[in-house]
């Protein structure tokens, strides 16, 4: 009778808000697009790959040639000569010209082309820095997703034992203005039925905490709040773990970016150990000289070649080439212990989701005893045969026993999310 009557008793309890208008669905699937579209530092990671993108194109062009066009114009008494403040001599004489100016680097002997390549492997690092930052935000987003189907799930539960205690506190209520049940049965009645109630607040406030920490994973405001459409429960994860370890050292984007880092600093070592080599070089001039003093001819052209060789610099490439070495080398160690991390988060994601899973078959077994224990007890007060304490017991564990069922289920779904966040399937 008391299960018939709680459908009927929760529309009463239900806020008339919500019978108003129907609130808009929301899947996972439209949060994490969502999140994937509004979340700033989704772009900003983004612009940084971008900003990495660009430094190959940077080094390239000094390898291009350079064309310049230059007009000149000088007054002198000719034929001036600049005498300090320098070794050469040069003649000065009173001129307009206009002529281009064309230079080209040759060759350095491979040392661009390392840098182009570090700088190659860094943008790529910069590609799985977005991935990974795309994965954080997606284990964000179902985070909170399942967190808020779970704090829905309390509130439901809440309500019915709200609804359950009202009716049997009335009927107790009932019987002792008859006679037939003690002041003492009432007390206790009330006494279930505040903490009832007071579950029902505190589950009511959990539920608009995480909509908006839903609301923050998505980078936007959900007003109204949506209706959430449950997930299928994921699969049993897979019981070889050094399977899904290797996995995780193979997916994760922050093991991927962290190795083209490591490549693209052993990369610039070795253009640094390159900066002894000689760069080869070109420069080509010519010009009209529509007015000028009377030695400058009214056309001029040259060409040239250099030859750079480097012989002393006061250690400057020493320290540079041990600097890239020391990073390098650093790189490598941040990737050996990234490795270890990986290693371990994915063992404890692992066992998370092991005993999640177990804890769902554990809490629906429970849930199935609880609610037969409640019958039992309800049935033994009504004939006389229990007492209110036996009947307060049964509708605490009977409540509890509801929510670790419905805690049980998301944590599942929590547990699965971060196993597949760790492994880099996200």
């Amino acid at each position: 009778m008391t299960r018939r009557l709680v459908p009927f008793v929760l529309s009463l309890l239900l806020p008339l808000g919500a019978q108003k208008s129907a609130a808009p669905a929301l899947s996972l699937a439209q949060a994490q697009a969502t999140a994937a579209a509004n979340r700033p530092k989704l772009r900003e990671q983004a612009d940084l790959a971008a900003e990495l993108a660009a430094a190959p194109n940077l080094l390239r062009a000094g390898l291009m040639p350079q064309l310049s066009a230059n007009l000149t114009g000088a007054g002198a008494s000719n034929p001036s000569r600049i005498a300090a403040g320098s070794l050469n001599n040069p003649v000065i004489f009173s001129r307009y010209a206009n002529g281009l100016n064309l230079s080209e680097t040759l060759t350095d002997f491979g040392r661009t082309g390392t840098l182009i390549r570090s700088s190659r492997l860094l943008a790529q690092a910069g590609q799985q820095d977005v991935a990974a930052e795309r994965a954080q935000v997606r284990l964000e987003v179902d985070e909170a997703y399942f967190g808020t189907l779970q704090a829905q799930a309390v509130l439901r539960v809440a309500q019915q034992a709200v609804a359950e205690r009202q009716l049997i506190a009335r009927q107790i209520g009932l019987l002792a203005q008859n006679k037939l049940r003690s002041d003492l049965d009432v007390s206790f009645a009330q006494v279930n039925l505040a903490q009832a109630q007071l579950l029902l607040s505190q589950a009511q406030a959990q539920v608009q905490s995480s909509y908006d920490d839903l609301a923050l994973a998505m980078g936007t405001r959900l007003d109204p709040q949506p209706v959430l459409q449950d997930e299928v429960l994921p699969a049993a994860p897979n019981a070889d773990l050094a399977a899904l370890v290797a996995e995780a050292l193979r997916q994760r984007p922050e093991l991927q970016s962290a190795g083209l880092d490591l490549s693209a600093t052993q990369a610039y070592a070795q253009a640094q150990r390159e900066l002894w080599r000689p760069t080869l070089s070109a420069a080509a001039a010519a010009g009209l000289t529509p007015a000028g003093a009377a030695p400058l001819p009214d056309h001029y052209a040259a060409l040239g070649l250099n030859l750079n060789i480097p012989v002393f610099n006061g250690g400057l490439f020493s320290a540079r080439r041990a600097q890239a070495t020391a990073a390098a080398s650093a790189s490598q160690n941040r990737l050996e212990e990234l490795q270890h991390q990986v290693t371990h988060d994915v063992q404890q994601a692992w066992l998370r989701a092991i005993t999640a899973q177990q804890n769902l078959d554990l809490t629906q077994k429970l849930q199935q005893q609880a609610a037969l224990a409640m019958r039992l007890a309800q049935s033994r007060y009504s004939l006389g045969l229990g007492t209110i304490v036996e009947l307060s017991q049964a509708q605490l564990n009977q409540t509890q026993a509801d929510i670790s069922e419905a805690q049980a289920r998301y944590a599942y779904e929590i547990a699965s999310g971060q196993l597949a966040f760790e492994l880099g399937r996200m």
